[in-house]
């Protein structure tokens, strides 16, 4: 039997905030600074929102180990701090995300329909999230109300590492019945998320307005001038260089678009691996 690649798309695999919902991905990042609190460390929230995209306990522990933080640490407890201390910030941040996380679950606009649109053209939708399990039922449990139902979801303690490594990725190809992964495109508006993609051999598609990188809320979003939206375009596309994703596009709302071409794409014989 000779390999045959894949002449179009047959599945999505979105991440969940500053993706699908969440516009300006604020129910992680608030909560790491709420977290910190707690304990007497002040951590900013664009300190917090540097590492998103990562499983919450390696976000943890890469707050921590950036020296501002970890200075602040020591000169409140006399120390650096451990990975003992990183599971107890993790412990206190488990239970103010899903207390708070309905406060940041409003679907992003356009994004029902573009999935919609997804469906039509015989996609499936897998999911992935840096959100432990326990938090992603939640979420899960909240989006269905607006309408969004994925296919499949994978948290990011159900594999055994989470983003960037691809395993997340490649559990929603096996469970979804994928037969090639060169079939598959994966959306994030984070890096690790794009390099999950990228490892795991899918189209990648990095979103630049509607997530972590931006930082601010759709009506900010929709209020910034022309000139600097185009700047901030261009400094979110530079933090993704070393990621390289194939696309770079403001919202979900604008995939279906790049699905289309990527399916083009796949027809010529182009493969996501050699672009």
């Amino acid at each position: 039997m000779n390999y045959e690649q894949p002449q179009h798309l047959q599945a999505a695999v979105l991440d969940w905030a500053g993706t699908v919902v969440d516009f300006g991905s604020f129910a992680p990042t608030q909560i790491f600074v709420e977290a910190f609190a707690e304990f007497g460390v002040a951590v900013s929230l664009e300190e917090a929102r540097g590492p998103m995209g990562m499983g919450k306990w390696d976000h943890i522990r890469t707050l921590c180990d950036l020296p501002a933080i970890a200075e602040r640490f020591r000169a409140k407890f006399g120390r650096t701090p451990s990975d003992a201390d990183v599971t107890a910030i993790y412990e206190r941040f488990m239970p103010l995300q899903i207390e708070k996380i309905a406060e940041h679950s409003a679907l992003i606009p356009g994004a029902l329909e573009a999935i919609a649109e997804l469906r039509g053209l015989g996609l499936k939708i897998g999911s992935c999230s840096g959100y432990p399990a326990v938090v992603m039922a939640k979420v899960v449990t909240l989006a269905a109300t607006k309408g969004y139902v994925a296919d499949h979801v994978v948290a990011t303690d159900e594999v055994p590492n989470g983003r960037p490594h691809p395993a997340q990725a490649l559990a929603n190809v096996i469970a979804l019945g994928i037969d090639d992964v060169a079939a598959c495109v994966k959306v994030d508006d984070t890096w690790p998320g794009i390099l999950e993609g990228r490892r795991a051999g899918m189209w990648t598609v990095a979103l630049t307005c509607s997530g972590n990188a931006l930082g601010l809320t759709y009506e900010q979003y929709q209020g910034l001038p022309a000139d600097t939206l185009e700047q901030q375009r261009q400094r979110i596309g530079r933090l993704f260089e070393g990621a390289r994703p194939h696309y770079l596009i403001d919202t979900i709302a604008e995939l279906p678009a790049v699905v289309r071409e990527i399916n083009a794409r796949l027809a010529r014989g182009e493969m996501p691996q050699a672009c």
